[in-house]
């Protein structure tokens, strides 16, 4: 058994292997997957092939799959359900699951389409909570005060910064190369699924990263990381969070004051001075307005609000 809890990758059949194998490269370089989320449908398919074989008492191969139906796929789902795993979980297991199936039928030719429909468990998702405007100051006036090399606490000013003022994933922020800088008005920011946008640069944040930049042992070249650790490789999203931690333990906010908080803060505080949802959409790079609406915390009421003020009347 592995750490998640999934037999060893090595009790797959071999074609088995190679074709799990294969698909995870696809996503990753087709679909610009994260890492994160490669390690996660690793353990996801590893966790349904283990079922699979448990379930038919023989280790599931390639052309065996041509057989499953949503029997097998409800009965998957039970057993993972009496192993503890919550719905959210379970929904994103599933959906990998599938994502697998849908690739491996075009390769072999399967109709899968009966275990294909079987649907995930519906839940309730959370919503982000975002930090106040005094909040988000507060942090970073503590991060500023909270390291002893001052470069290293200006650096992770600059980065939380750019979180906040300019809506970033901590990946975008801490991707950034020596050749981005010095900032333009905009930057041009390759997000999830490869999709780019455009995001405007706030004074406070470009003045934040020269601040950074004039005292880091490293100048900026392109190709070389913009944000740097202390041996100089690039700065790890490990690194942010810890430095995040510290901050909310200081000055008493709730674990929910993470990294990613201070990009739902960039959303929320700009629907709340007057930005509209399709504009903090695309600053965001969601490919969805719904993903916005839960986001920012946006109920239906607000929308149609939105709505009746901005829809034009004869």
């Amino acid at each position: 058994m592995t750490a998640t809890g999934a037999p060893a990758f090595l009790a797959l059949a071999p074609a088995m292997a190679n074709a799990l194998t294969r698909w995870l490269e696809v996503e990753a370089a087709a679909r610009d997957r994260s890492d994160h989320t490669i390690t996660a449908y690793r353990a996801d398919l590893l966790a349904f092939l283990a079922f699979l074989g448990g379930h038919h008492g023989q280790a599931a191969t390639p052309k065996a799959l041509a057989g499953l139906r949503q029997t097998d796929m409800r009965a998957f789902a039970a057993a993972e359900r009496a192993r503890g795993l919550g719905a959210r979980s379970l929904a994103r297991r599933q959906s990998a699951v599938r994502s697998f199936l849908r690739w491996i039928s075009d390769r072999e030719g399967h109709d899968l389409s009966a275990a294909l429909s079987t649907r995930s468990p519906k839940y309730t998702r959370s919503l982000p909570r975002p930090l106040t405007p005094g909040q988000a100051r507060d942090t970073l006036q503590m991060v500023a005060a909270g390291h002893d090399t001052p470069w290293v606490a200006a650096r992770d000013v600059a980065v939380l910064t750019l979180l906040w003022g300019c809506g970033l994933r901590i990946s975008e922020a801490l991707g950034l190369n020596g050749g981005d800088w010095p900032f333009r008005d905009s930057l041009t920011i390759t997000g999830k699924g490869g999709r780019q946008r455009h995001v405007p640069v706030l004074p406070v944040a470009r003045d934040a990263v020269a601040g950074y930049l004039a005292q880091c042992p490293w100048q900026p070249a392109p190709g070389q990381p913009l944000f740097r650790g202390v041996r100089g490789g690039r700065l790890s999203a490990s690194v942010t969070e810890a430095t995040m931690r510290n901050a909310r333990a200081a000055l008493g906010l709730p674990p929910t004051a993470t990294p990613h908080a201070l990009r739902h803060s960039f959303a929320t505080h700009l629907l709340a001075a007057g930005g509209d949802l399709r504009t903090i959409q695309e600053l965001l790079g969601h490919a969805s307005l719904s993903t916005t609406q839960v986001y920012t915390g946006v109920d239906d009421a607000h929308l149609m609000a939105v709505y009746h003020a901005a829809h034009p009347r004869g």
